[in-house]
């Protein structure tokens, strides 16, 4: 099928960290991605990223199809086609990937999920973290800030460690507040790095009911691959990332907006 006779459509995940673009056609294929870091107005950041997944893929965005919105702001794309919960969007675009049933975890920069796919990719159930641990992704950039590293370096940080520092996992407010009372008791910046690492490895397991196979998708385990080893120490199962992690949700959405197409 040539480009020209393909049909396009977008898909637009906006969450509280950054904002993942994808123009996918109607063959599932991603043919372009972009994101952008949150800041401002969710309107102007969803624009930036369409932008320039659509000059990633060499397309017109008046060509698209349709587009497809999820996450935390997807109210805020006006000219959406389509609004989907991020749940069902993940486990679609999960399930575009690895085409199995799967349990899949969203370790997202707000609020982590456990969703259960079937083998039609649908969502067949969602379980999240409690309210006070939200904000995974934000508290693991406080942390960076704290300890003077970039993002990216805190599994290099935390691998260096001997030990972990306690700190808890129960709220995010209390584990921000930790990491500065390890930084004044003279804790090294490796041991807090490792300590914040199974901090939300652990919030992710106590959601519980783990099934193999086992997916991780979201923004955190590409910025934070730390995370991902902590959990598969503690998850009792072996644990895989689905392909362009940090893109999962936007291209569910894409194909929610194709398949809505189909039936309009």
């Amino acid at each position: 099928m040539s480009q020209e006779s393909m049909k396009l459509a977008a898909g637009i995940d906006i969450g509280t960290e950054c904002v993942k673009a994808v123009v996918v056609g109607d063959d599932g294929r991603v043919r372009g991605r972009a994101v952008a870091p949150t800041r401002g107005y969710f309107q102007t950041c969803a624009h930036e990223a369409l932008a320039s997944a659509c000059e990633d893929a060499q397309t017109d965005p008046a060509a698209l199809a349709g587009i497809g919105t999820t996450g935390f702001a997807m109210e805020c794309v006006a000219n959406a086609s389509v609004r989907v919960g991020d749940s069902s969007c993940h486990a679609l675009g999960a399930f575009q990937q690895v085409a199995e049933p799967m349990t899949l975890v969203d370790i997202g920069g707000r609020d982590p999920h456990v969703i259960w796919v079937d083998d039609l990719g649908r969502r067949t159930d969602a379980r999240g973290i409690r309210r006070c641990a939200l904000g995974v992704g934000s508290f693991l950039m406080f942390t960076a800030r704290h300890l003077d590293v970039p993002p990216s370096r805190l599994q290099e940080l935390a691998a260096a460690a001997e030990r972990a520092v306690p700190v808890s996992s129960y709220c995010s407010v209390f584990s921000a507040g930790e990491v500065l009372e390890r930084l004044r008791e003279g804790a090294t910046r490796e041991e807090i790095a490792l300590g914040c690492i199974q901090s939300i490895a652990e919030r992710i397991v106590e959601i519980g009911g783990f099934r193999d196979p086992l997916y991780v998708c979201g923004g955190v385990v590409d910025y934070f691959p730390g995370v991902l080893t902590a959990l598969q120490s503690l998850a009792g199962v072996p644990v895989r990332v689905v392909p362009d992690p940090i893109y999962t949700a936007a291209v569910g959405a894409a194909l929610m907006s194709l398949r809505q197409g189909e039936v309009s």
